[in-house]
């Protein structure tokens, strides 16, 4: 493609005068974080000649039909999906796309072998379980249900192309890279920086209103938050939350570097929780996330960044089963 590209670039040269690159928009299809279901991650669809890029597919329907929907005006196909990370509100709408665009090619990491062995296959078991329990409620069930489906779809979360280091997209007039994080926000999470327009999609290795440790190995997670920030970029789209700024980010950076580094240490739990929401509180908006960080790192301190063979375990390939 790159040799297809330079010499049509030549051709054009001989008869005169190259016409200018096309500008695409970039969209945003903003995910949610509400109290009473599971979230959606943010969706960023890079644009080109051809089609669009989807950067993450979300978890609910109604997210998914937005994607389609900007599709369907843009009159363009998608044809390919980018899954930041293997966590179902970014990856559990792949296959309502392909369903659509059944060419799309997925691009990923290999972090979602582990996670379905493992993580997911936990996950899978406790959804047979409260899908037969007669005491949850029907909301609960139709969340549960989305999360069952997803995982029971193996082919749909697997890739097409696996992200094992920087890949370039082969789309003419995006030249996209896919950048690798291993052991960070997951055992390898995909960041896209697009040096054109200068924007990075972070997924969750950027979140707001505050960073969701689950799957977290703390020092990887560090790294390829130091990664981003040498980068030249001038707008990030984080995983959940409002787009940021270089700036807005490096306050991110440093307020993550504190909490980390508090949560090392030996002082009082809600030390730690009172400096990341006074360290990245410009970027905090409202009570509810306030009220969201304190008790996300209330449990996130003591079970996942305080917990040394936790850490071991997020940190390291899993142990294959067998």
């Amino acid at each position: 493609m790159r040799k297809g590209l330079i010499g049509a670039f030549l051709g054009l040269a001989l008869m005169g005068a190259a016409p200018a690159p096309r500008s695409f928009p970039i969209r945003l299809i903003p995910g949610a974080f509400p109290t009473d279901r599971q979230p959606d991650g943010n969706t960023i669809i890079f644009e080109d000649m051809r089609g669009l890029i989807v950067v993450d597919t979300g978890r609910h329907k109604e997210h998914q039909q937005a994607i389609l929907d900007y599709a369907r005006m843009r009159h363009k196909p998608i044809v390919a999906i980018v899954n930041t990370h293997w966590h179902l509100d970014h990856s559990g709408g792949n296959q309502e796309l392909r369903a659509v665009y059944p060419d799309a090619k997925l691009y990923t990491s290999n972090a979602i072998h582990g996670a379905l062995d493992h993580f997911l296959a936990h996950s899978l078991e406790n959804a047979r379980k409260k899908l037969a329990d007669p005491s949850v409620s029907g909301a609960e069930k139709a969340d549960i249900r989305l999360g069952y489906e997803a995982i029971s779809d193996r082919r749909d979360l697997l890739p097409d192309v696996p992200v094992t280091g920087t890949t370039r997209l082969p789309y003419a007039g995006r030249a996209l890279e896919l950048r690798l994080a291993p052991f960070a926000a997951t055992e390898g999470d995909t960041w896209v920086y697009d040096p054109k327009t200068r924007v990075v999609a972070a997924g969750d290795l950027v979140v707001l209103p505050l960073p969701f440790f689950d799957t977290a190995c703390a020092n990887g997670w560090w790294r390829a938050l130091e990664a981003i920030d040498r980068s030249d970029f001038a707008i990030l789209y984080p995983g959940h939350g409002p787009t940021l700024n270089h700036a807005d980010f490096h306050l991110y950076r440093l307020a993550f570097d504190d909490l980390l580094d508090c949560a090392a240490g030996s002082a009082p739990k809600q030390t730690c929780i009172d400096g990341w929401i006074k360290g990245a509180g410009p970027l905090i908006k409202t009570a509810q996330e306030r009220q969201q960080s304190q008790d996300y790192l209330e449990y996130y301190i003591d079970r996942i960044l305080r917990d040394p063979a936790k850490q071991a375990e997020l940190c390291a390939p899993p142990v294959k089963a067998g």
